[in-house]
């Protein structure tokens, strides 16, 4: 009979170590698969093959309120903390085993980018923990929703998807967003939503926003911007004055952005146009009423009905009013009566005039007031060319220097006036499409010649030689006058003889009489002389009725034999 050697208490321990791999046996730090081998006392005894069992408790497996949901035999798996405690049992968790089991379905699910199911169990500093079937990860707040969410309380132990944003198992950090999964079902659903819209279609939806510039309309899943201009063909300063906030509006889709899933939408459009047929509604030079909207630095915007509004340039606000802002002149809501100036269909534009729906006052004035009119009014203004005289139909009127006062130089006769003062004068002469009303003061004097002699009488023509009276020797030429009581004219420096000795004012004396040619009449009809344009006349008149340089005689002979012929 072979003898039976009894094993050595080294032999037990190498057996151990086999069956346990090492001195822990490779279990500590390990998920494991173990047995209920017993249920008490609100523990789970559980064999995972150690030398001792393990107990965890009961509510590390709850499944409700009171289902554990483990009976004797039942197999779990379970966290091995450590393989023998002061009281010679297994270190057992449940809860880690959880944990670890869920960290490596997160990290390859993380790999695989996909979404994961948690539940917002807590509040802590810059956002809310999330447990993630085991493993617990941070939820920033900015992470919470699309738009910041004031009440968290209904999301808060709801099973929902989260996304996974970054992971380290190294130090157990987890950052989660809820966002990131709103907004990617959010462009799903706008993607599924833009496939089944077209543009020109008409579609109802719900007024979600406004702002300056227009409002945004949920159309059931997707927003789109009804700008302020597609509101309403008429003027709408702001949207709020048409819509608000959560009306259902029937909208038109105008343009769709497939690149940015941008839509634009209007609500005019589902109106008749009123542009259709303006030009013939409102012809050039019709006179209409309409009323003013808007007063900008440039006019002022009139409608004439709903939609169609014309502009009203400055330059045709009035006849008088001269670099005045239009708000000086109209005001908003102010009903008005303008003329049609221009009309561009295709561009939507309509020029108006509201100088032109009144008569013009230079017309008006000179209806009224015929050349020779004695009329009383404010000196305005003074100028080193003359006084310029406010007359009825709030227009003005021009003296010029040398119609102020006879028998003294232009200069001095300004002095004699001032700004505001009330002076009399007489019409001299209208120019309707210059603007210009010339007046004259010294033609009222006793004595004087009557306004407009020279011009209205036909006394003096041009091309006509005169004598006239050198009534004041100036340093730009000579101030005369036609025969005893003709009208007085002005000859220039230039103009007093060909030569440039002779076209020295002081060679001539007042009192003086002198031939000279009418060549013309200024604007106040006063007639213009000149010496130099006589003697040029005369040399001409004698070479044609006398000769000529190729006959062999000379100029001087002919002008010679000329005058002795006189």
């Amino acid at each position: 009979m072979a003898s039976t050697a009894t094993p050595s208490r080294d032999d037990f321990a190498a057996l151990l170590d086999e069956q346990l791999g090492g001195a822990d046996g490779g279990f500590e730090g390990r998920v494991v698969h173990g047995t209920v081998t017993a249920i008490e006392n609100g523990m789970a005894v559980i064999d995972v093959g150690l030398k001792s069992e393990g107990r965890i408790s009961l509510r590390e497996f709850m499944r409700g309120e009171d289902d554990h949901g483990l009976t004797v035999g039942s197999e779990v798996e379970v966290y091995v903390d450590r393989v023998e405690n002061a009281d010679g049992e297994a270190m057992l968790s449940r809860d880690r085993a959880r944990r670890e089991a869920a960290w490596d379905k997160l990290e390859s699910e993380f790999g695989e980018g996909k979404r994961v199911e948690g539940r917002i169990f807590g509040r802590v500093k810059g956002g809310f923990t999330v447990d993630l079937d085991g493993a617990v990860a941070f939820l920033p707040g900015s992470q919470v929703d699309i738009r910041p969410v004031r009440d968290v309380t209904p999301l808060m132990d709801v099973p929902q998807p989260f996304q996974i944003l970054k992971m380290d198992r190294r130090r157990g950090n987890i950052v989660v967003s809820r966002r990131a999964v709103l907004e990617e079902t959010r462009a799903e659903q706008r993607s599924e939503l833009i496939d089944r819209l077209a543009e020109g279609q008409v579609i109802e939806g719900v007024v979600k926003n406004i702002t300056d510039y227009g409002a945004f309309v949920d159309l059931g899943g997707i927003d789109g911007l009804l700008h302020v201009t597609d509101m309403s063909y008429k003027r709408v300063n702001h949207p709020s004055e048409v819509i608000n906030i959560g009306d259902t509006v029937t909208v038109q889709i105008i343009r769709i952005n497939a690149d940015t899933q941008r839509i634009s939408l209007g609500m005019k459009q589902l109106e008749s146009d009123p542009w259709e047929g303006v030009a013939a509604k409102y012809p050039v030079g019709l006179k209409t009423s309409g009323t003013v909207t808007n007063i900008t630095e440039y006019g002022a915007f009139v409608e004439l009905e709903a939609g169609i509004e014309g502009l009203v340039h400055v330059s045709e606000m009035s006849w008088t009013k001269k670099n005045v802002h239009p708000g000086k002149i109209v005001s908003t809501s102010q009903e008005v009566e303008v003329m049609v100036l221009e009309v561009d269909s295709d561009k939507r534009r309509i020029s108006l005039g509201l100088k032109q729906a009144q008569r013009n006052p230079w017309d008006e004035f000179a209806d009224s007031h015929p050349i020779g009119t004695v009329v009383e009014g404010e000196v305005k203004n003074a100028t080193e060319f003359g006084l310029f005289v406010g007359l009825p139909g709030d227009v003005d009127g021009m003296v010029h220097m040398s119609d102020i006062a006879w028998g003294i130089s232009g200069e001095d006769a300004l002095a004699l006036h001032r700004k505001g003062e009330s002076v009399q004068a007489v019409v001299l002469d209208v120019d309707v499409e210059k603007e210009r009303i010339s007046l004259g003061m010294k033609q009222l004097e006793k004595g004087a010649p009557a306004a407009g002699v020279a011009a209205s009488s036909g006394s003096l023509r041009r091309n006509e030689v005169v004598t006239v009276t050198v009534l004041e020797v100036r340093d730009g030429g000579l101030e005369v006058q036609a025969g005893e009581d003709g009208a007085t004219g002005f000859i220039k420096r230039s103009d007093l003889g060909r030569d440039r000795d002779e076209q020295r004012p002081d060679r001539f004396q007042a009192g003086q009489k002198i031939d000279a040619l009418v060549i013309g009449f200024d604007r106040s009809k006063k007639p213009n002389f000149s010496i130099k344009a006589r003697q040029i006349a005369e040399e001409k008149q004698a070479v044609e009725q006398y000769g000529s340089s190729d006959s062999g005689a000379s100029l001087g002979d002919i002008l010679g034999e000329a005058l002795k012929r006189q």
